[in-house]
């Protein structure tokens, strides 16, 4: 979040003594990305008690990517505190903190300059208590270890005993201070283990599946198996004789049906049992037996999308999103011309922890515990489902046991809402896996009709893409949308780009790295394509695409004539500019760490590269792969190298995130998929939408190439490359070419 001058730190003084301090925030539009003006709110970041206990608040949801720590980690190295001493808060929704998000990878970025001016302020806020207290000038005097020091005479104050006097300070202009130089950081930088880890490794409760209170009700809500279908009858009198049974009753849709469906269609409609424990209420759904008016979904098929994206295929595609140069001369013109046809399904966030909340509705106020990404939004979509004033709805933010965008959209945290208004007592509604992964907000699928000529130089000079996706007229599905300027454009002279939507009633929004986890695996295996076709070394073919800066036809791309779709997601890449030589840094990089084209490899091993921008991020992996017989596959080694920037806030929270994305890439794209049958989901648990096993996992070797740029987020951008650098190494090892993910549909399985 960038600090604006309307921005301010309010200091009030503690119950019993002591100091807060805080930053103005807003209520926030909470849409992701979108920067809220603060306003005059009461709270804090920063908590000093008498006895020294040193408090930071971390504002943002927790969902496995590390913010609990790097936030405070950014207060506290300016607040000049010892990190070992230091308590973290997980602050509930309020104004008072801004705008509340996780997502994006715009953690660092955001929050790298406004944390800091935080433990800066508070930092010099005591140290003129201090000063005030000697009667000597404030410059005189300086912090560490949280103490206030005079440096003439040595005297020393602890931050406890001065907290109280802090609070009565000026607060002072946050364009003036002066934050520290990254040689002299003691905390940034450090490998730092995450402040929940004790907890989670001894199971103490840590997320919101853990949550409960005395008295607590249990949920779960049957929901049509068609999106958008209503409930006709149901044997509420059976169920409701149970044992355990409190409660059962239907929740009508709330729905916008339609050929593209917004970013929350509203809340589904369905039957809701509330019973004394989960497994009661589990155990009387089984007795459920629910007539479906199951709506126009019904009639969707995956086998029919894939027939009518070949069909359209043959046509021209509906939209022109970039023409530059002249792309029928240029594959006229090609040495060398080659086409291929690539598709990618839709798949399930899948998150370990299933989605659930837990609720209180009573006088007229509604208080929600949840794991929600954007609880702004959750609040805003509760109040407009049930009627009610936002400030009359109070959010606390759990850590959620993985998300991956999941917790973006809202649909059960209105759920849960809607069923505590119901009942009246504290409620806790629990998904099973089963309703995790059938009433998702799915990755978009799509289909690329790709055309590409080179020189005789071995060149690109030419490329065509046909993008057949979701969504209606030109208006993409959530998520579903490309962006004009996605690599190689602005680095081919004669580069088009068109797509074409089919209709779809299926929920789709952003997972991991959206749009740049499917089409980094088309362009950058369509590359590797052309690369054996020109003869070509890989790695040096994508360094000569990349050339030197292109700064007419990269900037040209990176503000497009005919922009996106209103209302669509793509990546970021159309927002911000290519830059050549940070790409080109990791991916020599990444040559040089693996070895490329120096290791003598056994026969059916092969290495495989690739390289993609998003997020702020600039990534390129390399990876070593055999193929054994019967199509067996062992992911020996992956290298990636990443430059996000000057300055790793949390290495060891970085390495995680790397890794993480590494492994969240590899059940990508052996196992994942979602398929539509009649409308219904036919992948209902991970025995088909598997993850990555342990004896699956390669070696995984993490290198970050610090630039001279702003520190920026690391949840998404280490994904995109190695679905591509795995599927151009099995190219390489086996002369199997891979366009269709995942591989198991190719005949393909782990070895």
């Amino acid at each position: 979040m960038q600090v604006s001058r309307r921005s301010f730190l309010r200091v009030t003084a503690l119950a019993g003594g002591g100091f807060a301090l805080a930053f103005g925030g807003s209520k926030a539009s909470a849409q992701q990305g979108q920067q809220a003006q603060p306003t005059l709110a009461p709270g804090s970041f920063i908590k000093i008690a008498p006895d020294g206990t040193v408090t930071l608040v971390s504002r943002n949801p927790e969902i496995g990517q590390g913010i609990r720590n790097m936030l405070p980690m950014l207060i506290a190295e300016e607040l000049e505190v010892d990190w070992k001493s230091v308590k973290v808060e997980q602050a509930d929704l309020d104004a008072k903190y801004g705008n509340q998000f996780t997502g994006g990878s715009r953690a660092a970025s955001n929050n790298w300059i406004p944390m800091r001016q935080m433990g800066a302020a508070g930092k010099q806020m005591l140290i003129a208590a201090a000063a005030k207290n000697w009667s000597v000038p404030e410059n005189e005097c300086y912090a560490s270890h949280g103490r206030v020091y005079h440096r003439s005479t040595d005297r020393s104050l602890g931050y406890g005993e001065l907290a109280t006097a802090a609070a009565q300070m000026p607060v002072p202009d946050l364009k003036t201070l002066k934050l520290k130089e990254q040689k002299d950081y003691r905390i940034i930088g450090q490998w730092t283990p995450g402040v929940d880890v004790p907890k989670i490794i001894t199971g103490q409760p840590s997320f919101g599946m853990d949550f409960t209170m005395p008295g607590m009700l249990y949920a779960t809500y049957q929901k049509c198996p068609v999106f958008g279908g209503k409930v006709v009858t149901a044997n509420l009198d059976e169920v409701k004789a149970m044992p355990g049974v409190k409660h059962a009753f239907i929740i009508e849709s709330q729905v916008k049906l339609g050929p593209v469906l917004d970013g929350e269609p509203g809340r589904e409609g369905g039957v809701a049992i509330v019973a004394d424990t989960w497994w009661q209420a589990q155990t009387a759904r089984k007795k459920l037996n629910v007539k479906w008016d199951e709506g126009p979904g019904a009639s969707q098929s995956s086998a029919e999308f894939a027939s009518k994206a070949a069909q359209i295929s043959k046509e021209k595609p509906a939209k022109v999103l970039r023409n530059a140069g002249d792309i029928e001369n240029g594959l006229k013109s090609s040495n060398k011309q080659l086409e291929a046809a690539y598709e990618y399904p839709f798949i399930s966030h899948a998150p370990l922890e299933p989605r659930n909340s837990s609720a209180l509705y009573k006088d007229g106020k509604m208080e929600i515990w949840t794991t929600s990404q954007t609880p702004g939004s959750g609040r805003a979509l509760v109040a407009k489902s049930l009627g009610m004033k936002e400030d009359d709805i109070t959010l606390h933010l759990l850590r959620a046991g993985g998300s991956f965008g999941r917790g973006l959209n809202n649909d059960f945290v209105v759920d849960v809402a809607t069923i505590a208004k119901q009942v009246g007592v504290l409620v806790k509604l629990i998904w099973s896996r089963e309703d995790d992964m059938t009433h998702d907000y799915y990755r978009p699928g799509g289909f690329h009709y790709l055309k590409g000529g080179v020189d005789t130089n071995g060149k690109i000079i030419a490329w065509s893409n046909h993008f057949v996706s979701y969504g209606d007229g030109e208006k993409y599905s959530p998520a579903a949308a490309i962006a004009p300027t996605e690599f190689p454009s602005g680095f081919v002279p004669n580069f088009q780009i068109g797509s074409t939507m089919m209709p779809l009633q299926v929920r789709t929004g952003a997972l991991r790295a959206p749009g740049a986890n499917s089409q980094c695996f088309v362009f950058q295996s369509f590359i590797d394509e052309l690369a054996h076709a020109a003869g070509k070394d890989p790695v040096e073919f994508r360094l000569q695409l990349l050339g030197e800066p292109h700064k007419e036809m990269v900037a040209a791309a990176a503000k497009p004539k005919v922009e996106n779709e209103p209302g669509s997601k793509p990546s970021d890449a159309k927002h911000e500019s290519y830059d050549v030589e940070r790409m080109r840094g990791a991916l020599q990089m990444v040559a040089e760490k693996s070895g490329w084209g120096k290791r003598n490899l056994p026969k059916g091993t092969a290495m495989g590269v690739a390289f993609h921008y998003s997020f702020q991020g600039y990534f390129a992996h390399v990876a070593e792969v055999t193929v054994l017989a019967g199509n067996k596959i062992k992911v020996n080694k992956i290298w990636v190298v990443g430059d996000v920037g000057s300055q790793i806030v949390n290495p060891s929270g970085a390495q995680a995130q790397v890794q993480g994305g590494v492994i969240d890439g590899l059940s990508e794209m052996m196992n994942q998929q979602i398929t539509l049958a009649q409308g219904r989901v036919e992948q209902t648990n991970y025995d088909k939408h598997g993850l990555l096993r342990i004896k699956q996992a390669p070696q995984i070797e993490v290198h970050f190439l610090a630039t001279d740029h702003p520190p920026t987020g690391l949840g998404e951008p280490a994904l995109p490359p190695v679905i591509p650098a795995v599927c151009n190494a099995i190219f390489a090892a086996s002369g199997q070419r891979i366009r269709t993910l995942p591989l198991v549909k190719s005949g393909f399985s782990w070895a």
